[in-house]
This record gives C-alpha cells, sequence and structure tokens, in this order.
C-alpha cells in the first residue's frame, strides 16, 4: 500500500516546527516580478511543501505517536487541510492561468499547468467545512478502527465508519456533477478512469482465475511449511537484506513497523513500514518488498520536478505495478528464491525447509486464505474484486454499514469457498475505509495487470534476468523500471506511459499468461 504520507525527521520539536514553517510560508506573497508560470510554480511547491507536513505527521501518527494523541492529531491534520484547501482554492490563480502563455513552456510546465488547473476546479467545488471534517474524522477514525481490529469486533467501529462514508459521499455528490459518485473518487486515485471499463476489465480475471484455482484444489499436493517461530529482530535482518538487495536508498528512505504495511514520502526521503507476526515470516518478507517496490518508484522520479504536479506519480494503478512485480513476478520467481533461501538460512537458521526449489513452493501456495496481504497470486485479485463491489455499492448507497459485514462474509463465501471466522479476519482486515479511501482499491488489480504487461516485456528485453535475480541483483531489472516509469512521472497519462513502455495499450492477457505458465509448472497441471 501506497499513501500520500510525508518524508522528514521526526523529532521532539515537531509540531512547532511546523508551527514555524505555517507562519512563514501559509499566506506568503509570491514573487510578482516573476513571470505568471514562476509565480504559480512557487505557490504550487509551496503547497507540497504543506502536504507533505501533513504526511509526516500521519507517518507519525501510523509508527510513533502515543495513544492519547489521536485527537489531538486530528485537530492538527484538519487545520492543516483547510490552510491547503484555501491555497488550492486561491482567488488568484485564475489569473495566473490566464496570462500563462503555455505553448512557451515545456513538458513539464504544461502538465504544472494542467495539473494546477485540475486541482482548483476539484478543490473549488469542496466547501472548505467539508474538506476539514473529511481531515479531521478519517484521522481520528484510524485509531478506533486499530482498536476494533484488535478487540475483533466490527460493531465499535461501525458508527465512525457510518461519517466517514457519508462525508465521502457528500465529497463525491460535490464533485460528480449529476454523474456516478464512485467514478468521482476513483479519479482521485486512476485520473481519467470510470468503473464501469474498468469493472469489466478486472471481470475478465475471474473466470482464468476460478478455473486455475479449481485445477489446483483438485491436485491435492502437499506444499512445504516453514518449521518454528521467529522473533522481530531476526524478521527484520532479513527484510533488510531484501530491501537492500532491492537497492534500497537507506539514505533517502527507513523501515519501521505499522499495524498495516505502507509507503510514504518521495524522492529523497521515501519511507516503507511493515509487519512481524512470529508465526507467518512472509507477512513481513513480502510486505517488505511490495512496499519498496512503492519506494523505489516515489526515490525513482526525476529529481529536477520535485515538489512539482509533473514529478508527481502517474496513478496509483502505475504505483502498485511497482509494487507488485517487485513482490510477486521477482521476489516469488524460482530464481529469487535460491538467493532469498540462503539470506534466509544465514538469518534464521533452520526453518524447515531444505533448499530454494521449497522455499519457491511454499511462498507461491495456492489456498483460499482470509488475509488479502497473504493472498497468492490466484485469490489476490478475487479479495480485491469482492472490495470493489461492496465499496462500489457503499457509495452508491446501494449497501449500508449495518449490512457491510455480513455482506463481506457472504461475498468471501460466494468466492473462497470457506466461511470468514470473525471480523479481523473478514471486514476489519484494511485500514482503507477507515481512512476514506474509496476507489483506491481496485488499484492493485490494475496494477497487477500493469505489472503483467510490464514483465513480460522486460523479460523480452531482458532475457537473462533470472541469470541476476538467483544472485540476488536487480538492478538490471530496476534500471528498466527507471527509464520506462520511474523517470516518466506524471510526463502522460498512466496509459500512455504503460502503452510507450510496452508498445501496446494494456490488456489482462500477459498477466493471466504468467499465471497459467507460473501455476501449471507449479502443480504439475
Amino acid at each position: 500500500m501506497w499513501v500520500m504520507f510525508s518524508l522528514l525527521e521526526t523529532n521532539g520539536s515537531i509540531i512547532l516546527g511546523i508551527t514555524i514553517f505555517l507562519q512563514t510560508f501559509t499566506f506568503m506573497e509570491p514573487n510578482m516580478t516573476n513571470s505568471a508560470y514562476d509565480t504559480l510554480l512557487d505557490h504550487l511547491k509551496t503547497t507540497s511543501a504543506l502536504d507533505q507536513i501533513g504526511g509526516l505527521i500521519m507517518w507519525d501518527q501510523e509508527v510513533m505517536m502515543p495513544r492519547k494523541g489521536n485527537a489531538q492529531r486530528a485537530e492538527q491534520n484538519a487545520a492543516l487541510e483547510s490552510v491547503i484547501h484555501a491555497r488550492n482554492t486561491d482567488d488568484r490563480m485564475p489569473e495566473w492561468f490566464d496570462s500563462i502563455d503555455v505553448d512557451t513552456l515545456d513538458v513539464a510546465g504544461k502538465v504544472n499547468v494542467a495539473e494546477a488547473k485540475k486541482t482548483y476546479a476539484r478543490s473549488s467545488k469542496i466547501p472548505a467545512d467539508l474538506a476539514r471534517e473529511i481531515a479531521l474524522v478519517t484521522s481520528a477514525s484510524q485509531q478506533v478502527w486499530a482498536d476494533a481490529r484488535a478487540a475483533n469486533d466490527f460493531a465499535a467501529f461501525a458508527p465512525t465508519l457510518e461519517k466517514v462514508l457519508d462525508l465521502r459521499r457528500q465529497e463525491a455528490a460535490c464533485l460528480a456533477d449529476g454523474g456516478d459518485l464512485y467514478d468521482a473518487l476513483l479519479n482521485d486515485y486512476e485520473p481519467g478512469m470510470k468503473s464501469a471499463p474498468l469493472a469489466e476489465l478486472l471481470g475478465r480475471l475471474r473466470p482464468g482465475l476460478t478455473e486455475l484455482r479449481e485445477a489446483i484444489a483438485d491436485k491435492g499436493m502437499d506444499v512445504p511449511t516453514v518449521q518454528g517461530e521467529f522473533g522481530a529482530d531476526v524478521q527484520m535482518a532479513v527484510a533488510n537484506r531484501l530491501a537492500t538487495a532491492f537497492e534500497y536508498d537507506w539514505n533517502a528512505g527507513r523501515i519501521d513497523l505499522a499495524v498495516h504495511p505502507f509507503s510514504s514520502g518521495s524522492n529523497n526521503d521515501s519511507r516503507i513500514t511493515t509487519r512481524v507476526d512470529p508465526k507467518n515470516v512472509f507477512n513481513c518478507f513480502y510486505s517488505t518488498i511490495h512496499e519498496v517496490g512503492h519506494s523505489k518508484y516515489e526515490q525513482g522520479m526525476p529529481a529536477e520536478l520535485a515538489m512539482q504536479p509533473a514529478g508527481k506519480y502517474a496513478s496509483m494503478g502505475v504505483h502498485e505495478s511497482q509494487s507488485r512485480m517487485l513482490e510477486n513476478q521477482i521476489g516469488r520467481s524460482r530464481a529469487f528464491c535460491e538467493w532469498m533461501f540462503g539470506v534466509m538460512r544465514d538469518e534464521m537458521g533452520d526453518f524447515g525447509l531444505k533448499d530454494g526449489e521449497a522455499l519457491y513452493r511454499t511462498v507461491n501456495r495456492v489456498q483460499a486464505g482470509f488475509i488479502r496481504t497473504e493472498a497468492d497470486e490466484l485469490h489476490y485479485n478475487l479479495h480485491i474484486l469482492m472490495r470493489f463491489e461492496l465499496e462500489r455499492a457503499l457509495i452508491r448507497n446501494e449497501l449500508q454499514v449495518a449490512d457491510l459485514e455480513a455482506a463481506w462474509n457472504d461475498n468471501f463465501k460466494r468466492d473462497f469457498g470457506v466461511e470468514v471466522p470473525d471480523a479481523a479476519h473478514g471486514v476489519l482486515q484494511d485500514v482503507h475505509w477507515s481512512v476514506g479511501l474509496f476507489g483506491y482499491f481496485p488499484t492493485y488489480s490494475l496494477g497487477n495487470i500493469y505489472a503483467g504487461e510490464l514483465f513480460a516485456k522486460m523479460t523480452e528485453d531482458i532475457p537473462a534476468l533470472d541469470e541476476y535475480f538467483c544472485k540476488g541483483e536487480t538492478g538490471e531489472a530496476l534500471a528498466w523500471l527507471g527509464e520506462n516509469i520511474h523517470q516518466k512521472a506524471r510526463l502522460a497519462s498512466p496509459e500512455q506511459i504503460i502503452k510507450d513502455a510496452v508498445g501496446h495499450t494494456a490488456t489482462e492477457k500477459p498477466l493471466m499468461a504468467y499465471l497459467n505458465k507460473k501455476f501449471t509448472d507449479l502443480y504439475d497441471l
């Protein structure tokens, strides 16, 4: 998961520093001796800095903040959001737009102006008090969700979720101009995408995934498992080596523990979190690789475009393609498992698997598990399709929060064939809805589709990939992604960036071909 959190160093004087920054920059007059474009760009960069400060205190909330700070942090987030909203709706912006001769700008300049116009138009539709209330409620709701999840009690979270959902519906109504409410929210994560064609694209995955899953289930093959329990120190030692293998820049990032793994930040301060379970080391290991994939994208953005709209990620689908590829096509490959086995043996000693091939079979075990972040590559997209259906129904007022847990359990039984044992393994497992990220979930599967396309092309361009992976060397793959994805930032649409990289419009076919080849071999189908 990638979240728009910040990247600065946390210390005891963080709030004082934020206060000074706000006093200095919030209402700073742009340098009117510059051109209209330079004036606009100064404004955008300062707003971006404030966004990053907001991200910093949200990162702190997830990683370091004491429990009693939750209500206070919600007020801080709301106050900061009010300032950012005021900047995004500044009355001077239309005048600057009118004064800019876009034809004189380079590609990045054109994108900066276009993105600024979109942000201004979007923000102007949202009342300032609604923007503040959303920030207040979604910030406070995170702790409510975490407590409810720990207590395995959806009823304790439901009233808060009602508030979050109501606010997001209000926001969507402001943005939709009478159109589809869900599309209005989806656009924040996947610009230009509509839910109907997206549902059709993702829906084409279901028959093939189901057929392959059923064929595997019929084989009834035993898969080796890790033996023993391993503490946080041991798991993090492996996680750090995995991050290093994927060339994570430790001078521009760090790893911490959180309830739900996430990546945050950009450029020279891009942080990740993971989590540990003594009985399931792969939760930590593959969460780490996944979040490193997000962070490598952020660390690889053009430095000269930092703090500018053109220097942001293209879309969440593109973002997820980077994390899902590193996690799956590379991290769960037979070649990489040969190297990873040695790392695990060095740090963990005897853990019950005899070699890299046994590890490869273990990390690619297909089973109908309850937890999305632990799901195999076949079941993962079924997890996403279910969440996509549920959140569309919630936003469209076709499903009520009071009925959500039952709907979740019924749909899970339909798609996975097993009963959900409790809320922690079901409707409470993901943080997304608690923080109002409606429209985010489908980008995971879209990211898988993009990853399938990109990896197929990468393999074609670099035939010796497996020779590198079996030695833990990912530099060639990352250089390819850097050239074709990371350095493109938001200089083109997400669809165009993928099309330019692979030579055609993305479809689900390369992903399904990859999955069929991999699991037909693994399970001797």
